[in-house]
């Protein structure tokens, strides 16, 4: 019973309904977003799942997650979203996460190049710890400074057609570009699937279709963050 005096105590056959009721969405595809620290990776990803900007956030430790359902050609897709931390120590444990990821968002700051430069590195890690199939995309983040811009949309553009990559320049904090980033990339995962070029099958797909209730409520077997650092 609650404060408010409701019995709020779930009898067997309400549970039993809530442990088979369906889930509302046909697909999970598994992000990871990567890039340098201080990038903005974490404030783009609470203003896709929060729709808010979140300034001053203290820099992520290990890995942070996030969840929204969207919807492409009619399907509901979950994304299940793990934000790295951009610190080179922290490396060796986020590279773990790169595994089975079906998009990748890799995160540079338009106002530092240094953030750019170090994309090559980046790209060489997910290339080399996702499968074939991952989809990434290059977002420029902080577009919103443009007077203190310090790399230009057109190498950017160049530097992502050069390596097969999707593109787009955004800002975390007006939220520009920031939906069409995560629908940009789930938009090429829902086609690599139609076209038969990704196999569902597969244990590095990072797909999962249709989902049945797994045992204790778990949508997945993948590790838990370890919530040590702000995720905003």
């Amino acid at each position: 019973m609650n404060r408010a005096g409701q019995n709020t105590h779930k009898t067997p056959q309400k549970l039993a309904t809530m442990a088979t009721a369906p889930y509302n969405y046909s697909y999970i595809f598994k992000y990871i977003i990567i890039g340098d620290m201080g990038v903005g990776k974490s404030c783009l990803l609470h203003q896709f799942t929060e729709k808010k900007f979140m300034a001053d956030c203290p820099h992520t430790i290990g890995v942070e997650f996030g969840t929204r359902i969207i919807e492409v050609s009619g399907q509901k897709i979950k994304l299940q979203i793990w934000d790295t931390a951009g610190q080179e120590r922290f490396r060796a444990v986020t590279r773990s996460y790169y595994r089975g990821a079906a998009g990748a968002l890799m995160v540079y700051d338009i106002t530092r190049r240094s953030t750019y430069n170090h994309l090559s590195s980046w790209l060489t890690d997910a290339r080399n710890l996702t499968n074939p199939n991952t989809v990434i995309i290059l977002i420029g983040n902080k577009a919103d400074l443009e007077a203190q811009r310090d790399v230009t949309y057109e190498e950017a553009k160049q530097f992502a057609e050069e390596n097969g990559l999707l593109f787009l320049e955004a800002s975390a904090k007006t939220g520009e570009n920031v939906e069409d980033a995560f629908l940009e990339a789930a938009k090429k995962i829902y086609q690599n699937i139609q076209d038969g070029s990704l196999d569902l099958n597969a244990a590095e797909s990072g797909v999962q279709h249709k989902p049945s209730a797994p045992q204790g409520g778990r949508l997945t077997s993948e590790p838990q963050p370890q919530r040590e650092g702000c995720g905003c």
